[in-house]
C-alpha cells in the first residue's frame, strides 16, 4: 500500500524500513489491503518511534476484542536508527512520514521517508514538468 500523497506535499530524503508492533486483527485487516497512510505521520516520543494517524479498519470477522482502527502503533527500530532520525527531526525541521505499508517474510513492515513540506509553488512547477513529459511522450508515440 502506497501513500501516494506523501510524493506530491513533502521532498522525501532518506528512507528507513521499520517494523510496527500490530494486533492480530489488525494484521487480518492489513493482509485484505484496508489500511490507508493519508493522514499518518510518525513522531518521536520518550524514546520510542509511533505511527500516528493510520487508518487500519476493523477486521469485519472480529470479536469484542477487535482493535481502535486509529490507535497510535509503536515502530521497531534500532536504536542508531531511532537517534538519527530524532536527531535530524529536532534539529533541522524535517517530517517523518510514512511512504509504504507492506509485508515482507510475514512481518508487516512500513517505510518511513524523512521528509521537508513542498511549497504550493514547489507543486505547481511539478505538476507541468510532469505533464510537460506526459505531452512529450504523446507526441514520440504519435510518430511512430
Amino acid at each position: 500500500m502506497d501513500n501516494r500523497r506523501a510524493r506530491h506535499d513533502y521532498h522525501l530524503l532518506e528512507r528507513v524500513e521499520a517494523g510496527i508492533a500490530l494486533t492480530g486483527t489488525e494484521v487480518k485487516s492489513l493482509r485484505q489491503g484496508r489500511a490507508s497512510l493519508q493522514q499518518a505521520y510518525a513522531e518521536v516520543r520518550d524514546g520510542e518511534a509511533w505511527l500516528v494517524g493510520a487508518h487500519i479498519s476493523v477486521y469485519d470477522q472480529g470479536n469484542l476484542a477487535n482493535h481502535d482502527p486509529d490507535r497510535d502503533r509503536k515502530l521497531l527500530l534500532h536504536r542508531k536508527e531511532l537517534d538519527s532520525l530524532s536527531g535530524k527531526v529536532r534539529e533541522r525541521g524535517f517530517t517523518l512520514v510514512p511512504t509504504k505499508l507492506y509485508f515482507r517474510n510475514g512481518r508487516a513492515k512500513v517505510e518511513l521517508a524523512l521528509a521537508r513540506g513542498k511549497e504550493v509553488r514547489d507543486k505547481r512547477r511539478d505538476i507541468a514538468r510532469r505533464e510537460a513529459q506526459r505531452d512529450m511522450e504523446r507526441a514520440l508515440k504519435g510518430r511512430r
